[in-house]
């Protein structure tokens, strides 16, 4: 098991393919504005992507979970460019820790990636920045309602290491993923 400390410190800087620097660490409830912001950067398919509805701000309940991180449960990470005043959230991950079933933790995992920066790889190293501590926290098992037509989405889980299921129903897809052990 993790110290709670060093996943809070989580913190790691990446370039995206087109060589922007990015960082990605954990969500802080200093976020709440820049999470905001983002959220109205999105354009309508974006959010439908996310939330499989149109909606013209972000859900408080998902601002209220900033303060319930504490990664055996919930974890929430960001993507961010610049620093200080100027850092901007261009994208976000998140997971919800299910109840153990067949011996399994699992977790639902929800992406969203700004589309000026989408393509870019940001959401393979979201998700393997959210794998590495949901390992920590003895989570095995990724899950994650997608669009049956968000290609991107669905590229990203099927490059992303791990035992890969689909089934789908209707118009979406169910994802489980075995998280595996850590990649050397």
């Amino acid at each position: 098991m993790s110290n709670l400390y060093d996943d809070l410190a989580f913190s790691v800087s990446a370039a995206l393919r087109d060589g922007t620097p990015v960082t990605i660490r954990v969500m802080r409830p200093d976020d709440r504005e820049r999470l905001v912001a983002a959220f109205g950067r999105l354009d309508a398919a974006s959010v439908y992507t996310r939330f499989f509805s149109f909606r013209k701000e972000l859900p408080e309940k998902a601002l209220e979970r900033i303060g319930a991180i504490d990664f055996v449960h919930l974890a929430g990470l960001v993507a961010t460019i610049g620093t200080g005043v100027g850092e901007t959230v261009i994208g976000t991950a998140t997971f919800v820790a299910d109840a153990s079933a067949e011996g399994v933790r699992s977790a639902e995992v929800a992406f969203t990636i700004e589309e000026d920066y989408q393509r870019q790889g940001l959401a393979g190293r979201l998700l393997s920045a959210l794998a590495t501590i949901a390992r920590r926290h003895g989570i095995t098992r990724f899950t994650a309602d997608v669009l049956a037509d968000n290609r991107p989405m669905l590229a990203v889980f099927a490059r992303a290491s791990g035992q890969l299921r689909k089934r789908r129903d209707g118009g979406v897809l169910h994802i489980e993923m075995d998280l595996g052990p850590e990649p050397i």
